[in-house]
């Protein structure tokens, strides 16, 4: 089933539930669309007013901060072997690439790359654990991730919105046209970030052989 339809089926508790658990879960570095569950709510909120954008946006933003926190967490108590038995269980995901990949933007943008993680779909998976990896302060860790997560739930469920309420007689028949553009969205940060992961790999290593 669409998956639009399919909220629409639902009351609007239980979407507010499902957007703060499932960005929540994401967040804490589950691989998860949280972004397709959030687009397709706020287009859902425009057409329908039973669900009210402001708690919408909230659900969200909480989830979010929640869930990186409680990955900040769980990745300063993991630490490195937590990232192995990641990659272990999320090969395409938490592979050693990516990891890399994600290591040299904290260690270059330090707490940007937690705020600006949260509008990369990759990254939105490793905030949390891997600045709790790296021993990021909490203090500083906890407000880039209460203002990305605010302004990445927050901001997306509000320009979502009005986008639908100022084209909702169109968004009637081209509604899927916002979750492709998220799909798209997502899929353009993935690729950039595996070909970033491929050259951040190291090349394995011959072993030397010994000549008799």
């Amino acid at each position: 089933m669409h998956v639009q339809e399919w909220l629409e089926s639902v009351p609007p508790l239980a979407i507010y539930l499902l957007v703060g658990v499932v960005i929540g879960l994401e967040s804490l570095g589950i691989p998860l669309p949280g972004e397709i569950i959030l687009v397709s709510s706020a287009l859902l909120a425009s057409q329908h007013g039973d669900i009210d954008p402001f708690v919408l946006g909230a659900c969200a933003s909480v989830g979010a901060i929640v869930g990186d926190s409680i990955g900040y967490a769980i990745g300063r108590k993991g630490g490195r072997p937590l990232l192995a038995w990641l990659g272990g269980k999320f090969p395409r995901h938490f592979s050693e690439g990516h990891i890399a990949t994600a290591e040299r933007s904290f260690q270059k943008w330090g707490v940007w790359a937690v705020f600006f993680g949260r509008f990369i779909a990759l990254l939105r998976i490793f905030a949390g654990p891997l600045a709790g990896v790296l021993h990021m302060p909490y203090w500083k860790f906890l407000i880039a991730n209460v203002l990305g997560g605010i302004v990445w739930a927050g901001g997306t469920t509000a320009v979502i919105y009005y986008v639908g309420v100022v084209a909702e007689s169109w968004l009637k028949r081209f509604s899927w046209l916002g979750l492709v553009a998220a799909v798209l969205i997502g899929l353009t940060s993935m690729l950039i970030l595996k070909r970033k992961a491929r050259a951040a790999t190291p090349d394995p290593t011959p072993v030397p052989t010994e000549t008799l």
